[in-house]
């Protein structure tokens, strides 16, 4: 991972704070009986699990601290705090729905809007213009690896542009999503990164001796 700062303001909706992570990342668990229950408001309760009888188990909720019956199949495993607010979910333990919504809303109320799951990207829509996505962050990003920096759209964008160039072949990004998601304004911050870095004439000189065809890709006009 990168060394980004967390109190450089353009970079506080990319990376946690170290500190407060490592916290949340050593809290005392049992495997054994945490788990996630359903409930109709929340979705998901965390719980502890007290007791089992045939197909129902009893639990008490971590939060408000009540006693609820539930059937065994309703039950889903909790990751260890290790994976809290993880970047990339493909890395968890237990990927099942709780879990995947539990660190989505975790990162989101971290400021957090981008997570990897494996080969996709998952963006929450924050109904907000967040700072990330300025000419710095764009360098940021600029040919480097996908694990070396935190979850961003301008990372994936960046390994298709780069593959564009190195393997001589058509990319395609498949951005989707329910009405409202943010799709509009994501495709647009996709484009915006092609732009900007397709006319940056310091790529262009560093791939000097790249094909000529690239080197015109890069050089604005």
């Amino acid at each position: 991972m990168s060394g980004l700062d967390v109190n450089d303001p353009d970079f506080q909706f990319l990376v946690v704070d170290r500190k407060k992570l490592m916290k949340e990342q050593t809290q005392t668990f049992d495997g054994k009986k945490a788990c996630w229950i359903p409930d109709s408001k929340e979705g998901f309760l965390a719980a502890e699990i007290q007791s089992s009888k045939g197909d129902e188990i009893t639990v008490k909720t971590t939060e408000k601290n009540e006693t609820r019956t539930v059937k065994k199949d309703d039950v889903q495993q909790m990751n260890p705090p290790k994976y809290e607010k993880i970047e990339d979910m493909a890395n968890m333990t237990y990927l099942n729905e709780a879990s995947v919504l539990y660190n989505l809303k975790s990162r989101y109320g971290a400021g957090l809007i981008y997570t990897y799951s494996g080969l996709f990207c998952v963006a929450v829509n924050p109904y907000r213009r967040l700072p990330i996505y300025t000419q710095k962050i764009i360098n940021a990003y600029r040919g480097k690896r996908k694990a070396e920096m935190p979850p961003h759209l301008f990372s994936i964008s960046d390994n298709a542009y780069q593959n564009m160039l190195q393997d001589r072949e058509n990319q395609s990004m498949l951005i989707t999503g329910e009405s409202g998601a943010g799709k509009t304004e994501n495709t647009k911050d996709v484009i915006i990164y092609f732009a900007r870095t397709a006319a940056d004439i310091n790529i262009a000189v560093s791939l000097a001796s790249a094909p000529l065809y690239q080197y015109r890709i890069l050089t604005p006009r």
